[in-house]
C-alpha cells in the first residue's frame, strides 16, 4: 500500500479561495479514484493536510496525473506553499503518526 501526506498553507486570503476551488474537485476525484483505500482531511497550523492510502503507488500516480489534480498543480505555485511525503506501509497511519511523518521530512516545494 502506498501512503501520501500532503500539507499545503494558501499564502493569502485570495488564494485560499483559489485554493478551495480546486482543492474539492480535487478531493472528491482522489476519493473516487481507483485503487484508493482511505482519503481524508484535516487543518493543522494554517495547513490542509491530506492522508491518502492507494493499493499501490501506481495508483496513486494515475490520480495525480488525471485532470482534476493537474488542473490544481498548475495553479499551486501561486496560491500555497508545502510539500508532501509518500511511502510504503502495511498500514494507514493515525493522523498523529502521518503528521509526525510530515513534519520529519517536510521540503518546501
Amino acid at each position: 500500500m502506498y501512503i501520501s501526506i500532503t500539507g499545503l498553507k494558501p499564502k493569502n486570503f485570495l488564494s485560499k479561495i483559489k485554493f478551495w476551488m480546486l482543492a474539492i474537485p480535487s478531493f472528491r476525484a482522489a476519493q473516487k479514484a481507483d485503487g484508493n483505500l482511505f482519503c481524508e482531511v484535516k487543518e493543522v497550523d494554517g495547513y490542509k493536510h491530506t492522508l491518502t492510502a492507494w493499493k499501490d503507488r501506481n495508483y496513486m500516480m494515475e490520480y495525480i496525473h488525471g485532470i482534476t489534480h493537474s488542473k490544481a498543480m498548475k495553479e499551486f505555485s501561486s496560491i500555497a506553499t508545502g510539500s508532501t511525503y509518500g511511502f510504503e506501509s502495511n498500514e494507514i497511519p493515525s493522523w498523529e503518526e502521518a503528521l509526525d511523518l510530515w513534519k520529519t521530512n517536510y521540503k518546501e516545494y
